[in-house]
């Protein structure tokens, strides 16, 4: 029986005996693609290959892809452990022919190595293609010996298009039968049921269309092709087995959950759905962290958390009390070392991230199930089973559930969830921090700049050498057309054949400074590297006429040129010290180098203490001054990493490399500027260090005259605050630690008396207590307070009412707080959170809260005393019904 890891080694192998180039699998998150949440298909790295706008070094490619498809609506998670097939992480092998080879070789190719490297029977094996598409039904025909009657013509699922304009072309795909013991029974069962008999395990698309924007269908030059095989389908079949948690690929993963559980596979339904779903979660979980996403509420990060806490309620399912995720996320990378080593390296770096992540879980867990269990039972005496769209949304906000998580718990229970209500919270928030998700956070390139390059327009980039030289105008765009001038006052985009100027990347800003000739002259304000091979200068004619093909002089502003080499060779040094102060976990996860300062972010799970934070400073201060010199030299990428050059995980690099090393402690791949040694850079200081996200840091620094700028304003600020407590600076934190304590010790002193005045006003208050059908009744207006002032008074008058209902309230800071108090004894008869919710509505607000203690506030306060008038009836009402 041959094992998934085998069966991808030998796909990939007899792809490379017919010509194909081996291409390692891509990060799960897609590069110069914002329209894609994850890689979800092999060909998503070869998209600008189909395209046409990237030509590489081969013409046939073959892979086998990590993808993650988990998206979608939270039903689509929920299938994940339930089905035979449903999987958020999986693997996609496949082979790819850039305008090389087409139909008859595509077939024969996977007709081969189905029948004859993978063995298996052809009376088992059935095609389709699409409905007119005759030329490949008759190559399956003539050419593999399928008999017609064996190939099926679909429309539906046998076409595919990259969009509604662009590549497109009929897909073939191949079935293999389960037998009749696995299908639905129905006499009309056959290739396209949707039973499980009949299952896809191939799928060739054939690209050789143009879809112009009109729909017509304009034959390719060169048609291309692109197919996909699932590892864990092929395994499935290659293994004997009907559902791909059967094959090793997954089953290694679930025996290691067996073993850590104490349970047996098999042996209970739920058990092993649990189990299922923490195999297949742990791979996603392991691999999306390996490659850079960070357990968040936006975007990537927000799907990661929803899949790692679905697998921790899982995992608390089966009886884990502690952190067990980690445990199960550093197996798989383990298991896959052979197919994945670089993801395998980084296994402590995704533990740690994990289990930080479930604990934080665990922490809230409780919480969240207490919240929900009450309203379960409150739905349940109402007669309801959806859970309002509202408390979604405090569990997901507060405690970190995900929709589906919730509806996963409650589902037991019978319930459903308002997922629309959910939605439209989920929106107000939305708006009200303006953050929305923005695809892959990259920007999508340009097609002026894509067809520049075809055309030829590549730029010499000579900026390490000099900051000035004289090269000729190339193209001029204005508003992303391409121009023969441009006049005074217009803003525009000009390339020539060499520039000084270092265009963005990398984390390093474009240069500044000007382009010139006689009577004319250019400042530039931004200078970009949409392409690797193309540099683009914008900024605005101020005075003059620039043409295409003149000769100018292109000057980099030097002083901000210097500015931004101090701080990227500050920031190499930086990145070293991190690794040695806090440990080699610490990797990159984002980088900002301009002129003013630095700014970088690196994975991290804790806090970083202020001892920590000052040695930071000081260590890369006394790196500073060794001055060890700035060495910079090119190799091959494989020489370099080789060599232990540190390289951001997931990007792209050519064959050749710039390499930067400082002595002996620093050694990057960067394309950047730097200064000549690091004693240039002179003083390094820290200006703030925050978590962005979890697991990840960010410091932001100044060097230079910039950080001495720095030193000298706190300096200021200390002499003035010196100043203002009249107190010079060698005593002025023992003064200010006086001055503290007395503040406090005044503090004290108006709580108290305070609290005198409340305690009088509550006895002057209890007169005003009423009955109503036997239970006593307190409502009142009180002295404005916070809500915290408002409970403390509330508990004084439940205990003087003994058996009643309180309900107070008070305007404060142009709101109306409200508070209902219920005696135990009558929280089955009266319900503070039911009626609190109706006076809110009153004063414009909302509120909700438990049987015998529930607050509100509104944005009305001018309604308050109407209000409170109501509540008399409202009881009478509740205890009439």
């Amino acid at each position: 029986m041959k094992t998934g890891s085998e069966i991808r080694q030998l796909f990939l192998k007899f792809f490379e005996d017919r010509g194909h180039t081996i291409v390692e699998s891509s990060s799960l998150v897609p590069h110069n693609d914002p329209t894609l949440l994850f890689t979800n298909a092999g060909m998503n790295q070869f998209k600008d290959c189909f395209l046409g706008h990237e030509k590489r070094a081969y013409v046939r490619a073959t892979t086998s892809q990590k993808c993650v498809r988990a998206g979608g609506k939270h039903n689509d998670l929920e299938n994940v452990g339930r089905t035979a097939r449903h999987h958020t992480f999986f693997e996609m092998l496949g082979n790819f022919s850039f305008g090389d080879y087409f139909k008859k070789e595509a077939i024969a190719y996977a007709w081969e190595f189905l029948t004859v490297d993978m063995g298996m029977d052809k009376d088992r094996l059935y095609v389709s293609v699409y409905t007119d598409d005759d030329e490949a039904a008759d190559i399956w025909f003539e050419q593999e010996g399928v008999p017609r009657e064996r190939i099926f013509r679909f429309e539906e699922d046998n076409f595919w298009s990259m969009g509604d304009t662009g590549p497109c072309g009929p897909c073939s795909e191949i079935f293999y039968d389960n037998g009749p013991e696995i299908g639905c029974d129905s006499p009309d069962c056959t290739v396209g049921c949707d039973c499980d008999r009949y299952m896809e395990i191939w799928n060739n698309v054939f690209m050789q269309f143009d879809r112009q924007p009109d729909g017509e269908l304009v034959p390719l030059p060169k048609p291309a092709v692109d197919t996909g095989m699932g590892l864990e389908r092929i395994t499935t079949v290659m293994q004997g087995v009907q559902s791909n948690y059967d094959t090793n690929l997954l089953r290694d993963i679930i025996g290691y959950i067996e073993k850590l559980s104490g349970k047996s596979y098999g042996d209970k339904l739920e058990d092993d759905v649990s189990m299922r779903v923490m195999a297949d979660h742990s791979r996603a979980t392991a691999y999306l962290i390996a490659d850079g996403v960070m357990p968040s509420n936006e975007g990537r990060g927000y799907v990661l958390r929803r899949i790692m806490r679905r697998a921790m309620r899982h995992a608390k399912m089966l009886g884990f009390a502690d952190p067990v995720l980690y445990k199960t996320a550093v197996f798989v990378l383990e298991f896959m070392i052979e197919a994945y080593p670089q993801e395998a390296e980084r296994k402590s770096f995704v533990a740690k991230i994990v289990e930080k992540e479930e604990e934080r879980f665990i922490q809230t867990l409780d919480n969240g199930l207490r919240i929900l269990n009450e309203q379960v039972d409150l739905l349940r005496q109402e007669q309801s089973t959806v859970i309002p769209g509202n408390v979604l949304f405090k569990l997901y906000d507060t405690f970190g559930f995900p929709t589906d998580l919730t509806a996963d718990i409650v589902e037991a229970e019978g319930f459903t969830v308002d997922e629309a209500d959910f939605e439209s919270c989920m929106e107000e928030q939305r708006q009200k921090a303006r953050k929305h998700w923005k695809g892959s956070g990259e920007e999508a390139i340009d097609t002026v700049y894509r067809e520049l390059l075809e055309q030829g327009s590549k730029v010499n980039f000579i900026g390490y050498e000099k900051m000035q030289a004289t090269s000729k105008v190339v193209t001029i765009l204005h508003d992303g057309e391409q121009v023969s001038q441009a006049k005074a006052g217009e803003r525009i985009e000009i390339i020539t054949e060499s520039t000084p100027f270092y265009g963005e990347s990398g984390g390093q800003v474009g240069d500044l400074g000007t382009i010139s000739a006689p009577a004319l002259m250019i400042d530039i304000t931004e200078t970009r590297k949409p392409l690797p091979e193309l540099i683009v200068h914008v900024g605005q004619v101020n005075e003059g006429t620039l043409q295409i093909g003149q000769e100018v002089q292109l000057s980099v502003d030097v002083s901000s040129r210097q500015a931004t080499a101090l701080n990227h060779t500050a920031t190499h040094i930086l990145q070293a010290v991190l690794v040695e102060v806090l440990g080699d976990h610490v990797k990159q996860a984002g980088s900002l180098v301009a002129p003013d300062r630095l700014r970088f972010d690196f994975s991290h799970f804790t806090a970083i203490t202020v001892e920590e934070l000052r040695r930071i400073e000081t260590e890369v201060n006394r790196r500073i001054r060794e001055n060890r010199a700035v060495e910079i030299r090119e190799m091959s990428a494989d020489d370099a990493i080789a060599a232990g050059a540190t390289a951001l995980f997931g990007e792209k690099y050519g064959e050749r490399v710039r390499v930067v090393n400082l002595g002996d402690f620093s050694m990057e791949l960067c394309g950047g500027t730097h200064t000549n040694a690091a004693g240039d850079i002179g003083l390094f200081k820290i200006i703030q260090e925050a978590g962005i996200a979890a697991g990840v840091r960010r410091i932001e620094a100044a060097t230079g005259t910039r950080a001495l700028a720095l030193v000298q304003q706190q300096e200021d600020s200390i002499g003035r605050i010196a100043g203002l407590v009249k107190s010079d600076r060698p005593q002025l934190e023992s003064r200010l630690v006086k001055m503290v304590e007395r503040q406090k010790e005044l503090e004290r002193e108006l709580a108290t008396l305070e609290s005198r005045l409340k305690a009088g006003q509550a006895d002057d208050i209890m007169s005003q207590v009423q009955e109503i059908d036997g239970i006593k009744l307190l409502v009142a207006e009180v002295n404005s307070t916070d809500g915290k002032g408002l409970r403390d008074m509330a508990d004084k008058l439940r205990d003087k009412v003994g058996s009643g209902v309180v309900a107070i309230g008070c305007p404060h800071e142009g709101k109306a707080n409200l508070l209902i108090a219920v005696t135990t004894d009558l929280t089955k008869r009266l319900h503070a959170g039911k009626l609190i919710s109706v006076l809110a509505a009153e004063v414009g607000g909302r509120g909700g809260g438990r049987p015998d203690l529930a607050q509100a506030g509104g944005s009305q306060p001018e309604k308050l005393a109407e209000a409170l008038s109501k509540v008399a009836d409202l009881v009478r009402n509740t205890l009439s019904n």
